[in-house]
């Protein structure tokens, strides 16, 4: 199993100098090994040719610049594409499509189409979710696969490059 390490966030300044970095400046950076964490430490070129920082402790030390902000590109979804999608996985046992009917049930519910009526549980202990969809009678049912945040990430990916004609 792999070990956790909590490491620092940059902050966006100098910590020779407290100057804030600009887009395009360049930098280096230092990772440290404390007691509690690992600890990042950015410094501003000015700062690291007056004083390179050495000595023990010192596990890594990288040199970058700082990109220009980019805005996140919104993917529209069509409704109508993602309930489809959704009742197309319907009855499905293959456990990636499970995940990926779950993450789009996930959607849907965030765009307020469709709505969590209960949880109940199967013989065989599955946990399934009694949904309903707008303007649709019948109840539908989504099996829980318990995805950690990470694979939900995973999965969600992998629907945007489906609905996005990435993906066969």
């Amino acid at each position: 199993m792999a070990k956790e390490y909590n490491i620092s966030r940059p902050t966006g300044t100098c910590a020779g100098c407290d100057r804030a970095f600009e887009v395009g400046d360049g930098f280096f950076t230092i990772l440290k090994d404390t007691d509690e964490e690992l600890a990042r430490n950015d410094f501003c070129l000015d700062c690291w040719d007056k004083n390179p920082q050495q000595g023990e402790g010192i596990l890594g030390v990288w040199r970058g610049k700082i990109p220009a902000k980019q805005e996140k590109k919104r993917v529209f979804i069509d409704d109508e594409l993602l309930v489809s999608f959704f009742s197309s996985l319907e009855g499905t046992e293959d456990p990636s499509r499970i995940s990926l009917r779950f993450v789009v049930a996930l959607a849907l519910m965030r765009k307020r189409l469709l709505s969590y009526d209960g949880v109940t549980t199967t013989p065989d202990g599955r946990e399934m979710w009694k949904m309903s969809l707008r303007k649709v009678e019948k109840p539908f049912m989504v099996a829980n696969p318990h995805l950690d945040e990470e694979k939900i990430a995973e999965v969600s990916q992998r629907l945007g490059e489906i609905l996005n004609g990435e993906l066969a």
